[in-house]
């Protein structure tokens, strides 16, 4: 085992202990989902920093424009949730200076749209927006489970102030820009969506039928650190469609195909030119590759799975058949070989317009967005912990590059391939440490296997998941548990 790493992170963070406990972790896998504020799923969780209640009665509310009362959160047993425009302007009249009101206010200037199935589409006057709604253990009891068997992290931050496409950007590299060329010193920093719709919309479908896109971000991402320390990695893409449109602002868009080999929003990293000095666009495989790798015991040492649309939980996708892929997902890690050296970060990029109570910290200019729910799920992980701390997804970084990297940082000054990034995210002082989530003294506990699609109260849930396979698109599943 690797003697303890100390080292000095610069700054106000000043020095500390890499605990050698942490290369007990040899493999991470990062699931990202889509759309949902911490509040949304964990409002009333028991002990968590939720929905302020009293005797069982939320005391706060967001205004209504359009009928002049404030509405309270309340219990949405819905399957389907129509959610909120959540683009950085959006974030910014959400929180409008800390009173966290401007919810139902942005749901209705969204622009107006005309889909049957949405319900964001379908709300009148006499409705309280499903913005204020919020769902528990009877809508989503595999997600409490996990809390309630491992961790919940209650302050996990989007890293920015923002949507989808800078969120996806901040996973892999802790920035989102745009650059005028291949040289990382022509970026410039930009977390409203660096590229705009019509071009990156036009950049894939000319990749689609040529191979070539013109999108080249140029910065410097984790993958690039990870080549040079010789960590194995991959990003595991779904098929079918993106899950949110490239226009942050709609409510609904015309669907746009997904696949491993379609570079976009949600599949960046064949956009980074440092991924092609390295040879590794490969390393993009379907979903298919992860849950062959997982029966194998080959996981790689980092791996990203993201879902496509029907699989995402973005608004207007199915909150249960979400939860079925995600469980899908932690279940091949857990009957996998590799379980008792891995670490699930299952988190939400962004809040999708929905209510949360607590205003974000400010650490940057960039910085962080809204709050959406985080898990920790590992045989090393703590029983059913709360932590507190303040985290984004620079945190995933940051325990990546401790644990397999020595402690080496996407840092201009350090790292090889300097761009113009404001500052190195991993160490700004107010971000927490993942390592306070695991217990690396304990005995590795075992598996906790869940049913993919667990009863549900919602009473717009579709027949369908009553004998639905695991998840839609997945193929070369292990055996349900």
């Amino acid at each position: 085992m690797p003697a303890p790493v100390q080292r000095a992170v610069g700054g106000p963070t000043g020095t500390y202990v890499i605990p050698p406990g942490i290369h007990k972790i040899r493999h991470v896998i990062i699931v990202m989902q889509e759309n949902r504020s911490f509040d949304s799923y964990f409002g009333t969780y028991p002990g968590a920093d939720g929905i302020p209640m009293s005797h069982g009665v939320p005391t706060v509310c967001a205004t209504d424009p359009m009928t002049g009362k404030c509405d309270k959160p309340y219990h949405d047993t819905s399957d389907i949730n129509g959610g909120g425009p959540h683009g950085h302007v959006n974030a910014v009249a959400d929180e409008a200076h800390g009173r966290m009101n401007g919810f139902i206010r942005e749901m209705r200037l969204a622009p107006k749209c005309n889909d049957p199935v949405d319900p964001a589409c379908l709300v009148t006057t006499s409705v309280v927006p499903d913005v204020m709604g919020y769902h528990n253990q009877r809508e989503i009891p595999n997600y409490w489970a996990y809390a309630r068997n491992f961790v919940l992290d209650d302050h996990m931050f989007e890293p920015v102030s923002s949507w989808s496409e800078p969120d996806h950007l901040y996973m892999v590299s802790a920035w989102s820009a745009r650059c005028a060329n291949t040289s990382p010193s022509s970026c410039v920093g930009n977390i409203t969506g660096p590229y705009g719709v019509t071009l990156f919309n036009d950049a894939v479908d000319k990749e689609l039928t040529t191979g070539k896109t013109e999108i080249d971000l140029a910065w410097t991402d984790l993958t690039w650190l990870l080549d040079r320390y010789h960590v194995s990695w991959r990003y595991y893409v779904q098929s079918g469609h993106q899950p949110d449109c490239a226009n942050d602002s709609v409510l609904t868009c015309k669907a746009v195909n997904q696949s491993y080999q379609t570079a976009g929003i949600w599949n960046p990293l064949p956009l980074f030119v440092d991924v092609h000095q390295d040879h590794q666009v490969q390393d993009v495989q379907p979903l298919s590759s992860y849950f062959a790798a997982a029966r194998a015991g080959a996981l790689p040492a980092v791996s990203w799975v993201t879902p496509s649309r029907a699989d995402s939980e973005h608004p207007p996708s199915s909150v249960h058949q979400g939860q079925a892929y995600v469980t899908a997902v932690i279940n091949a890690a857990m009957k996998s070989p590799d379980w008792s050296s891995t670490a699930i970060f299952l988190s939400w990029d962004d809040w999708g317009g929905f209510y949360d109570q607590v205003m974000p910290p400010k650490v940057d200019l960039n910085g962080y967005g809204l709050r959406v729910p985080s898990l920790v799920i590992s045989p090393y992980a703590r029983h059913g912990y709360i932590d507190h701390q303040t985290l984004s997804s620079d945190a995933y970084l940051k325990f990546v590059e401790d644990d397999f990297l020595g402690g080496a940082r996407l840092n201009p000054k350090t790292d090889g391939r300097p761009d113009p990034r404001p500052d190195v995210r991993e160490d700004v002082p107010q971000l927490g440490n993942f390592v306070a989530d695991f217990n690396f003294a304990q005995a590795p506990r075992p598996p906790l296997l869940l049913p993919t699609n667990p009863p549900s109260d919602s009473p717009d849930l579709p027949a369908y998941f009553r004998t639905a396979p695991a998840c839609v698109g997945c193929t070369a599943l292990p055996p349900r548990g």
